[in-house]
Formats: structure tokens, C-alpha cells, sequence
């Protein structure tokens, strides 16, 4: 984010509380590469940040009062005090900042209250992680200034809490880290498990390709139905195969295992697909790793078509970007993110990225869909003090 952005919001904090904020900190939204509904099956993801930023200016109160606001909903300042803090009690946008701040206290950090003003720039609905940047920027604001010592992966731990007690989500690990730990220019290989992370190289503009993220204007949000469907099937499906999540299933013995799951089809289609998800994180990585690039656009386009088909959670502009970027040239595409609408991404020639877009906008205009916004992804950096 610029300096400029940093002095607005830091500007608007003064005019809504009457000081200047003790600081401005920033978190980026975030999208997947490959690795989609595996992170709370203990396996694996491939995030990397987004230009694209939560931004909180931020000071510290010893009263117990919390103080929010939001330049992108208006309104007033909302005003809640620590101990009323109750998880599933909020559900407008103050539930992931508030939540937050419940979180850390329940693990015991003395936060005793702080004037919070937001902005952000990551798109919400469009499945980046516009959640994640908000929680993550206010807990590293919080542990900066109240000194707690946490280190990136403890915060992402606690803003996932905080999503699934206190929001009633049930996300798992990889936003809130990928927001908190990505490094510029690099995709992060995370095991979802243990949090082992590994920063992956991936600079598309120097080996001539572009990252496209197409968000298609249709809202989804984690905390509706389907997706804690799918999470207990999920889950149903490692209860039934003894095992402790499905990332303990080698994708090797994946014919035998889905024998064994019989005839119970929903159950058999869901393992299917998280287990040879993990299987194309690994793909990606390696190839990334030995410089074929270009290579993994298959990967990601037969990610799609697992969980367009067997996790069964595209629609059909995300299937409609797909189709028209591979028709149009694309090396891969898929879908990123929950799913039941967001965002797709599209792997390409930077020659072909014009031609791609305007085919994708013609197919959208004439299948009488809102017009998608269509913007280049470029690694950048992870949450961080920038004020």
C-alpha cells in the first residue's frame, strides 16, 4: 500500500477519535494457486498475497472499550466494551475485528480495549480473503502495541478461532496465514497440519506470463451451509477409513480406499477430490521448483474440474471463465477460493492476457451475466507495520 493510503487512514482515525492513531498497519488479501479445500483436512495449500490490503490505523485504550469503524460501510463508530464480547452474538462486519480481539483474550492476552478504523481494498465476496486481511491486520495492530510476542503463524492460529467460535465459520488455517507469512514474489507451499512453510519462487513476468484473477461479481460467504456441508463429509469420510484427516490417505491407494467407502457416492466424491488435490500442491511445487512453469496450468485446470465435479462447489460464470480462458489460449485456470461464486484465476502468455480478457467480458456480456472484474495477481508482501 502507499503512503498516501497509510496518511488517509490515519487522517479519518483522527477526525473520528480526536488524536492521530498510534500506528497503521496493512494485510493482504490473498489468492490460491492450487490447493483448495484441503487446508482443514490437515493437508496441503499454495497461497500467495495480494497487492490488494486491509488497512487499520489503530491505538490502544485502557478503559475496556472497543471502538470500530469502516470507511468502506460508513455509519457511525461502533461502540462494545471487551468483557460483552459473545461468540455468533454479531453478524455484521464488526464480528471479525471484535471476534479478534475475543480471541486473543481468550488466550490470555491482556488487551484492555483499542480505537480501530478499517479500510480495505481486497474485494469481499469474491473468495481473497477480504475476512482474513481484516482479522489479521487487527491482531498484528494489537500485538505490536500491546507487545504480546506473537509470531505470524500464532496470530493466523487465533484469527482462525476467532472465524470459527466467535463468526461461526468453519474455514480453516490457510487465509489467516497466507495473509500473516507471504512473502513478495513468492507463493507459500504450507502444510496445513504442523504450519511448515516453505516460500516458492514465482515471478510469472520474467518467464513472460500473467496471472489473471477474474472475479465473476458473485458474493459467497463461508459461513452459509454448503460449505460446513462439505467440511463434514469431509470429515465423515476420514471417520469412515479410520484415519485422522483425509491428508493421511496416500493418493497412491486412492482406488482401494474409495472401495472401501462403498456406495455412499457424496462421501467417495469428496475424498476423491482433497486427496488428489494434495497430490497437485505437490505437482505445482515440483515443478515450480525445477523451472517449468508453464507446466502446471494442466494442473490447475484439472483442479477445476475436481471441484466443479466432485466437490461440486463452481457455478456457472466460474465454469464459463474457465471454458472461454482455455479457449482462448490459456495455459490453465480454475476456480479459487470456497467456492458458490468468487473468483477464478487464469494462467497465461502475457501476449495473450488482452485477448483472454476480452473474450471472457464478451462470453459474460452474452450470457446476460453482471461483467466480471478482471485484474493481474502479482505476489506481494504478508501483513506488516506501515505507519
Amino acid at each position: 500500500m502507499s503512503v498516501d493510503t497509510a496518511a488517509a487512514v490515519a487522517e479519518r482515525f483522527r477526525e473520528l477519535y480526536g488524536a492521530g492513531p498510534e500506528g497503521v498497519w496493512a494485510a493482504p488479501g490473498r489468492v490460491n494457486l492450487i490447493g483448495e479445500h484441503t487446508d482443514y483436512n490437515d493437508g496441503f495449500v499454495m497461497p500467495f498475497a495480494l497487492p490488494h490490503t486491509a488497512v487499520a490505523a489503530v491505538s490502544r485504550r485502557t478503559d475496556g472499550v472497543l471502538r470500530l469503524h469502516s470507511a468502506d460501510v460508513g455509519g457511525d463508530v461502533v461502540e462494545l466494551r471487551v468483557d460483552d464480547l459473545v461468540p455468533e452474538s454479531d453478524r455484521n462486519w464488526t464480528a471479525y475485528p471484535s471476534g479478534v480481539v475475543w480471541a486473543l483474550r481468550q488466550a490470555g492476552h491482556a488487551v484492555t480495549g483499542a480505537d480501530i478504523h478499517l479500510a480495505s481494498t481486497v474485494p469481499a465476496g469474491a473468495g481473497l480473503s477480504s475476512s482474513a486481511a481484516l482479522e489479521v491486520v487487527v491482531a498484528l495492530a494489537l500485538n505490536d502495541l500491546y507487545d504480546l510476542g506473537q509470531k505470524g503463524w500464532q496470530l493466523a492460529r487465533l484469527c482462525q478461532r476467532a472465524e470459527n467460535v466467535y463468526v461461526g465459520a468453519p474455514v480453516g488455517i490457510m487465509d489467516q496465514t497466507a495473509s500473516a507469512c507471504c512473502a513478495a514474489g513468492h507463493a507459500l507451499f504450507l502444510d496445513t497440519r504442523d504450519l511448515s512453510q516453505k516460500q516458492i519462487p514465482f515471478d510469472l513476468a520474467a518467464e513472460g506470463m500473467r496471472l489473471l484473477v477474474v472475479d465473476t461479481q458473485v458474493k459467497h460467504s463461508h459461513s452459509e451451509g454448503e460449505y460446513g456441508k462439505r467440511r463434514a463429509g469431509c470429515e465423515k469420510g476420514a471417520a469412515l477409513l479410520g484415519v485422522d484427516a483425509l491428508r493421511d490417505v496416500a493418493y497412491d491407494d486412492l482406488d482401494a480406499v474409495l472401495d472401501r467407502l462403498g456406495d455412499d457416492e457424496e462421501v467417495r466424491r469428496l475424498v476423491r477430490h482433497v486427496v488428489t488435490e494434495d497430490q497437485r500442491v505437490e505437482q505445482v511445487v515440483a515443478l515450480l521448483e525445477s523451472g517449468d512453469t508453464r507446466a502446471i496450468g494442466p494442473v490447475l485446470t484439472a483442479g477445476h474440474a475436481s471441484l466443479r465435479d466432485d466437490f461440486r462447489i463452481s457455478c456457472p460464470e466460474l465454469d464459463l471463465v474457465v471454458d472461454t480462458a482455455l479457449a482462448s489460449g490459456a495455459l490453465g485456470a480454475r476456480m479459487t477460493g470456497g467456492g458458490f461464486g468468487g473468483s477464478a484465476i487464469v494462467l497465461a502468455e502475457a501476449a495473450d492476457v488482452e485477448t483472454i480478457t476480452k473474450a471472457v467480458e464478451a462470453a459474460f456480456a452474452s450470457a446476460g451475466f453482471t461483467a466480471p472484474r478482471v485484474f493481474e495477481a502479482v505476489p506481494a508482501a504478508g501483513a506488516r507495520r506501515v505507519s
